[in-house]
């Protein structure tokens, strides 16, 4: 799965990943990371997701990487946003007040770009990538954090054979198996979310569960 794939998806509006509600997740179990007020918060991957909102009203900065021009651009035309953009390494930085997103490839990101980032919050990264991209993705994000880092990781499970991705199914053991080497990987909860979803039964689905992660980046 190349850039390309990525760029076609947004061209063509075919963004049934972005939610245009602040994730559940988020709000239920953010506070048990224990990000102090002003802390930074990186959202890998993050399209225009108005999760970012919610963590700036929280007190964060926020600091998100995103290659498509078209997320970029649509996050803040939509919400009214001012933004200066400049040259930052081989990113096209967009910020406006605690909020700045990286326009390019999160393989691109070194700790350098992550300076304050105290925390990462992804809802749909992992799962937006196959699993040959899984392994490259854990392994830059691991390179990327220091120790003590905390993640909230949002991913699900459903049969592989009866949905093609995105968004993939990572199950439990896999999630356990990428990080487990350098992160404290705890469950915080499992939910069946297809009961309540119309759109996914219809697709064939006979289950999917959400299921919410801490992770605690270890000290190498």
């Amino acid at each position: 799965m190349n850039p390309d794939f990525w760029h076609d998806r947004w061209q063509q509006n075919q963004i049934g990943f972005h939610q245009q509600d602040i994730n559940m997740h988020l709000q239920d179990y953010w506070p048990l990371q224990g990000v102090p007020e002003g802390g930074g918060v990186f959202v890998p991957l993050c399209g225009k997701s108005r999760d970012m909102l919610w963590l700036l009203s929280q007190g964060y900065r926020v600091l998100g990487v995103e290659i498509s021009p078209i997320a970029v651009q649509g996050f803040f035309k939509e919400h009214d946003l001012e933004p200066r953009i400049t040259k930052r390494g081989r990113f096209e930085s967009w910020a406006c007040e605690d909020l700045e997103i990286l326009r390019g490839d999160f393989f691109h990101l070194t700790p350098d770009d992550m300076a304050g980032v105290t925390a990462v919050y992804d809802r749909a990264s992992l799962v937006a990538l196959p699993p040959a991209m899984r392994v490259d993705y854990v392994a830059q994000l691991t390179r990327l954090l220091a120790a003590d880092t905390s993640v909230l990781l949002v991913s699900m499970e459903y049969p592989d054979q009866e949905m093609q991705g995105p968004p993939f199914s990572v199950t439990q053991g896999e999630v356990d198996s990428l990080y487990q080497s350098a992160f404290q990987v705890n469950l915080l909860a499992s939910v069946d979310i297809l009961k309540e979803n119309d759109k996914l039964r219809s697709r064939g689905l006979t289950r999917m569960q959400e299921k919410v992660y801490q992770l605690i980046r270890r000290v190498s």
